[in-house]
């Protein structure tokens, strides 16, 4: 048996081609037991017996992974991991050692190793685990060619998605960006409302004037008019100074107005009127302001039916309505799934400073099957308790939350408080559906009464009773 087989490159992306491993081991019967184990699973598998000779088959040759022995004549695992990441930052590799100590453990992550096995191995999890690693470095190195394209085009950095109806959105981005035109965003909550607004800002002539968001929803109708226009001095009970107002902060720039369905009627009138004339006057105030801004609106809510009960001014609509855009829900683009995972694993790792995690195919296949009523948002939601909670480097499915695996929350409950009262039990499940839907509506106590159809009072008085914590909103 030949110790470097050398082969052509493939490309790195083709997933047609048989996934290449190369081993790097000293031990003669080590590299074939191995070899012998990862060819009967379908891989086309080269060795070495050290570690010079596995870095020249890797620079002869293109590999989906490297199994590395630690203990190695001449230079160690180590240092050869070291110099893989140096010439192959992103290529993944597998430590494999007789001497598992948490040391060695602690130390291979640190040099950039994406898992560590102990000899004797058990062949199902290394297989799990090679799978594992594999599968994600082909998401990331789809995903980075992802948005090399997209920056090619329209340098949409922080929007992930190679779906058709994702490529739609951009393609309409880029083409409106560089106008004036007033645009509507429509899209569920958790859809990316403000990332597509800032890709018209920042690909506009305004770029370098300011990006002003604002949620019309989560400011009291009561304060709306005066943080949109400002307001003099005296010009009610609290108004102890003059104030700026967002569209005067805004001139030049653009200003997002997130979720204008909410708007009181007598403020939709003031921004119909600055629409039109582009002036306006502060609250209390006697002399007009003129103002260049644009404005992007977004919505969740049907906003044609708003005008059909009177909720929304027909003129306002169709000031607003020059050009739509239309954002599609995560469950009607799953094909960018797992393009959004790997860019939250990446992320949320980093964020909590842990070695970069990877998904079972199980745990995958739980992600795609969802409907995702939260859209992104609840996907990075997922993601984020799945990379707290691990303990592994490969997420397992049971990391999931309940409603994803079909496992229902009742029988759950009942496991875990069997000694509960019918009323603790209540309340719990009360706090959890309650919890679920403020998640869902990003925080939004108007919009979660909303769509319990309960009113806001109620909503709160239940908050307060079983004691949930109101997290901080995200931006859309």
């Amino acid at each position: 048996m030949p110790d470097v087989v050398h082969e052509n490159p493939a490309p790195e992306t083709d997933s047609t081609l048989p996934l290449r491993i190369i081993i790097v081991d000293d031990e003669a019967a080590i590299r074939e037991s191995l070899q012998l184990l990862l060819e009967m699973e379908g891989f086309e598998v080269a060795t070495a017996p050290d570690g010079a000779k596995g870095l020249k088959a890797l620079e002869e040759s293109v590999f989906d992974l490297v199994l590395l022995d630690l203990a190695l004549p001449g230079q160690s695992g180590f240092e050869i991991l070291q110099t893989i990441r140096a010439r192959h930052a992103n290529l993944p590799v597998i430590m494999i050692t007789a001497y598992g100590t948490v040391q060695n453990v602690v130390e291979a992550m640190h040099f950039g190793a994406n898992n560590f096995i102990q000899k004797p191995w058990d062949n199902e999890k290394l297989l799990a685990d090679i799978r594992g690693a594999i599968g994600q470095h082909r998401v990331e190195i789809e995903n980075i060619h992802l948005k090399r394209a997209l920056k090619q085009r329209y340098s949409f950095e922080n929007i992930i998605g190679k779906s058709e109806p994702m490529q739609a959105v951009l393609d309409l981005v880029g083409q409106v960006a560089p106008s004036r035109s007033t645009i509507l965003v429509q899209g569920e909550s958790g859809t990316g409302k403000e990332l597509i607004a800032k890709a018209i800002h920042s690909h506009s002539p305004r770029r370098d004037k300011p990006f002003v968001p604002v949620h019309t929803g989560a400011v009291p109708s009561d304060l709306l008019e005066s943080t949109l226009f400002g307001h003099v001095k005296g010009a009610f009970t609290s108004a102890i100074a003059s104030k700026k107002g967002l569209f005067e902060i805004a001139n030049g720039g653009t200003l997002f107005l997130d979720e204008i369905g909410t708007m009181a009627l007598d403020t939709q009138a003031k921004l119909l009127r600055v629409l039109q004339d582009r002036k306006f006057m502060l609250v209390g105030g006697v002399q007009e302001l003129q103002v260049d801004v644009r404005i992007v609106a977004a919505t969740n809510a049907d906003l044609r039916q708003a005008v059909r009960e009177g909720r929304f001014r027909e003129d306002l609509f169709y000031r607003l309505n020059v050009i739509t855009i239309d954002l599609p829900p995560l469950r009607n683009r799953k094909e960018d799934i797992p393009l959004l995972v790997a860019h939250c694993l990446k992320r949320f790792c980093e964020e909590n400073q842990l070695p970069l995690r990877t998904i079972s195919s199980e745990t995958m296949r739980a992600l795609i099957d969802h409907s995702w009523p939260g859209n992104v948002r609840e996907l990075e939601n997922v993601i984020e308790r799945c990379v707290v909670l691990s303990t592994d480097q490969t997420i397992p499915r049971e990391l999931l939350p309940d409603h994803l695996t079909g496992r229902s929350y009742e029988a759950t409950l009942l496991e875990r408080n069997p000694d509960a009262s019918l009323f603790e039990i209540v309340d719990q499940f009360e706090k959890h559906i309650i919890t679920d839907r403020l998640e869902h509506c990003n925080w939004n106590q108007t919009e979660a009464a909303e769509a319990f159809r309960i009113p806001l009072s109620t909503l709160n008085q239940k908050i307060k009773r079983l004691n949930i914590e109101i997290r901080k909103k995200l931006k859309d």
